[in-house]
Order: structure tokens, then sequence, then C-alpha cells
């Protein structure tokens, strides 16, 4: 009796399932008839509006050949009908001179003849009738006029629906990923005059293989395309892999997407780690500020009100300061006295990795490199075996200088607001740049044998940094031109 009623209980299941399946499709066929009816009657519209137009540039195009036709009758209507008027006038004039030589010769009168004759030469001399040219001059041929409308009526007779473009290919093979740039490169299967534009989607993933029917990141879209290929620029790969798909459009519709084609964009992403800062230093996402008085003279104005209970007096209220953000490396591990300095939150293992980072140059000191998880809490930056770094000193005098172990060199060269940082773990590598120029400023050569951290330190001073970057172009072909040459930073290596 339970097996059975267990039995009956799935097929009910099934059954609900199956009728819910229906019932969605019941439902979105429904929505298909409606659209289908709201679509037709769209296209008929824009059918009718389209032959519309077609007419009233015919009617306007046979109005204006019309009108030239006219305007082409009625000036040679006038010029025919002025020489005709003086053709007339003429003959007229030639008749009654014929008729008058008629009689004259007729006359019997021997002293008036000669006199008579004299006048009618005269007058034959100056008659219109011997200064008209007999030449019309115009034609009364309009053959210029014609038309044939012979192709035209062939292109209306091929008119026909606008065929819906084909689906792109991406080719995977020729897209390229560099500096954080993506270009992506895509092909029809056949070519297509008619084709307007592309219609180019991507958005971030973080998995391997095909792409995933569902994802957490919005499809962001690049309209207006001319060409089959397109460079995004200004990227920060804060993610591992981009997805791309593209479409192509004609005057009326546009195509199917092609298959998603997903990208590898390595890039290393890291946070700075608030728990692990100096109290000093105030660290807000990837920015850091000096801040002399820890956050406490923030914490007794933000509390003045209150009263001097020693639940909310003033010291109680700085020990409990809402700046220090908590980290696993709260408390005892934070750096301490005049080790000013803040890690970030990643660890590099292996690979080559590339980030930058702006800088006040009128800190009165500043950091950046990389140092060991080992690092101790009172170790300033540079001055242990621990870490490696480029250091700028403003106070009393300004030095620029590499540090590692206690001892430093001086870098001979211009002071840039920008830094880039280059790691390459393996090779032991520690190289830094002048992040827009791309000019090598130092390059540390040592053997990692710990995982390292980014690694930064400022007094009286700002820095941000910016992560998700991959490593330059400029700065790959300048290590690979270097590779196997002494650093001339050997000493501190």
């Amino acid at each position: 009796m339970g097996d059975q009623k267990e039995s009956l209980r799935k097929i009910c299941t099934t059954l609900a399932l199956k009728n819910e399946e229906i019932q969605d499709f019941i439902c979105c066929l429904k929505q298909s008839l409606q659209n289908l009816e709201s679509n037709s009657s769209r296209v008929l519209e824009d059918l009718e509006a389209e032959f519309s137009s077609l007419y009233s540039v015919l009617d306007e195009l046979k109005e204006d050949m019309v009108t030239r036709i006219k305007q082409e009758r009625a000036s040679r209507t006038y010029e025919l009908q002025n020489q005709l008027s003086a053709c007339t006038k003429a003959l007229e004039s030639s008749e009654e001179l014929l008729e008058l030589a008629n009689q004259t010769l007729c006359s019997s009168e021997p002293d008036g003849f000669n006199q008579a004759a004299k006048e009618i030469k005269h007058s034959v001399t100056m008659a219109p009738a011997f200064r008209l040219s007999l030449k019309a001059k115009v034609s009364h041929n309009m053959s210029h006029m014609m038309v044939d409308f012979t192709q035209e009526r062939n292109m209306l007779l091929a008119l026909k629906f606008l065929p819906v473009p084909a689906t792109p290919e991406i080719l995977e093979s020729e897209c390229q990923v560099c500096d954080n740039t993506v270009t992506v490169v895509w092909t029809l299967p056949e070519p297509d005059s008619k084709i307007d534009h592309y219609i180019l989607e991507y958005r971030r993933t973080n998995h391997e293989g095909p792409p995933r029917v569902r994802e957490e990141h919005p499809w962001m879209v690049v309209e207006g395309i001319r060409q089959t290929e397109y460079t995004l620029t200004g990227l920060r790969f804060d993610t591992r892999y981009m997805t791309f798909r593209v479409k192509a459009c004609n005057k009326a519709v546009a195509g199917e997407f092609s298959e998603p084609v997903t990208l590898e964009t390595n890039a290393f992403v890291f946070k700075l780690d608030s728990g692990s800062a100096h109290q000093n230093l105030r660290v807000e996402d990837n920015s850091v500020d000096w801040d002399g008085t820890g956050g406490k003279v923030q914490e007794i104005r933000r509390d003045k009100n209150r009263t001097n209970s020693p639940l909310h007096s003033p010291a109680r209220s700085a020990m409990m300061s809402p700046k220090r953000m908590p980290s696993g490396r709260v408390g005892r591990d934070r750096f301490a006295a005049e080790s000013y300095t803040v890690l970030g939150d990643t660890v590099i293992d292996a690979g080559q990795h590339y980030w930058e980072v702006w800088f006040d140059k009128d800190s009165k000191a500043f950091g950046a490199g990389v140092a060991l998880r080992s690092l101790g809490r009172f170790d300033q930056l540079g001055k242990s075996a621990s870490s490696w770094c480029i250091h700028l000193n403003n106070w009393l005098q300004q030095s620029f200088s590499a540090k590692h172990n206690n001892k430093a060199r001086s870098l001979d060269c211009a002071i840039p607001d920008r830094i880039g940082v280059y790691c390459n773990y393996e090779e032991g590598v520690l190289s830094f740049y002048n992040a827009r120029t791309k000019q090598l400023i130092h390059t540390f050569r040592a053997k990692f044998t710990q995982p390292v951290l980014p690694a930064f330190m400022v007094w009286n001073g700002s820095f941000s940094v910016q992560t998700g970057l991959q490593v330059p172009s400029l700065v790959q072909c300048g290590q690979k031109r270097n590779s196997g040459t002494s650093s001339s930073s050997a000493s501190l290596t």
C-alpha cells in the first residue's frame, strides 16, 4: 500500500510538472499570436509608408519633367511664332512691290517709267524679304525630352522583402588581447552589400570552457560598428575572461547573434588590505591618505555633543574608531611605529604581474614594491631582507632611491607621478617603470623563496593603486631584451 502511494505521488508530481510545462507553452503560444498580430500590422504599416514615399518621389519626378517639357514647348513656340510673323510681313511687302513692278512694266508713259523703275529697284534692295533667314530658328523635334524607364521598371519589379542578415562568425584566432584592450574580428558567411552596421556585445566572466547560459554580469553594448572588427580600449580586467558576441544589421532588421566566444584576459587584481595598514593611513578602496591623528580627532569632533560619560568619552571613542577596517591582520599584526605601510591582499606565487600607483610627489616619504608575508610589523619598507621597493624622500633633502635589506642605491632619473611595477615571480625580477613613458627606472633581481605581496608606504602624503592591468607590450619587450643581462643594482639583490 505504501509503495503504491509513493508511486502514485511520483506520478502526480510528474503530471503536475508536465501540466505546468504545457500551461507555460500555451502562454508562450498566446503571446506569440499577439506578437504576430502586432508585428504583421507594423510591417504592413511600414510597407504602406515605403510605397507612399515611392509614389511621392515618382509624382515629384513626373511633375518636374512635365514642367520642363512645357517650358521647352513654350520657348520654341515663341521663337517660331516670331519668325512666322516676320516672314508674313516680309511676304506682304514683297507682294506689294511685285504688283507695283508689274504695273510699271505695263505703263506706256516713257517719261515716268525711268523714275518708277529706280524707285522700285531701291525698294527691292531695302525689302525685308531679302534680309530674312529662311531656316527655322528652332527645331520641332522633341525627342531629347523622351524618357526610358526600362532600367527603373526592372528595379521596381525586383523589389522584394529585405532579407535577414546572416549570422557573423567571430574569428577567435585573429582576436587579440593586449595592453588592456581587446580586438574582436569577425566575418560573414558571404558578402552582403546591404549590411549597414554591426552590434557588438560583451560581458565579464570568470569561468573556463564554453560560455554559460546565465551570467551575473550584464551585456555591454557597442552599436554602429561599420567594419568587421572592433577594439575595446580603456578596459580594466577585473575578471579572468570576457565573452563576446556580434550581430549584423541592415536598414530594417538585425540578424542573429554569433556564437559567443570567450577570450582569456589575464591581469593581476588585488585590493589594499586595510587591516594591515598603519593606524595613520586611511584606506578607502585602493586609495590611501595620511592621517596624522590616526582618526582620533575626527571621532572627538563627531562626539563633541555627547555627554562625557565613561561610555562616550573621547578617549573611548578614539579607541573604537570605525576607520580601522576589519581584516585578518587587525591587532598585533598591524604595522606600527614608523612603519607607515599597507599591503595588498593577494599573494604573488607564480607568473608575471603588473600594477600602477599614482602618488603625491610632495609626500614627505613614499615607497612602493613587494614584501614577503613575514615582513615584521615594525619593519620599514626596504629596510629589511623581506622587502624591495623604490623610495622617495622629501624630508630635509630630496632623494629617490631603490632600497632592499637596508641598502639604498640612488636613482638618477626624473621622479614620475605614476609608477608601473612589474613582478616576474619565477625569474625573480622586480622592475619599476615610468608608467606614462614605460621607461625603466630600476630592476631588482632576486630569488623569491616565499610568496610576495604588493607593498606600499607613505608619510604625510597620499597615493592610489590601479589593478586589473595586463603587462604592457613595451614592458614585455623590454624584459625580453634585458633577460640574461646583469642588473645595475645587483648589490641590492
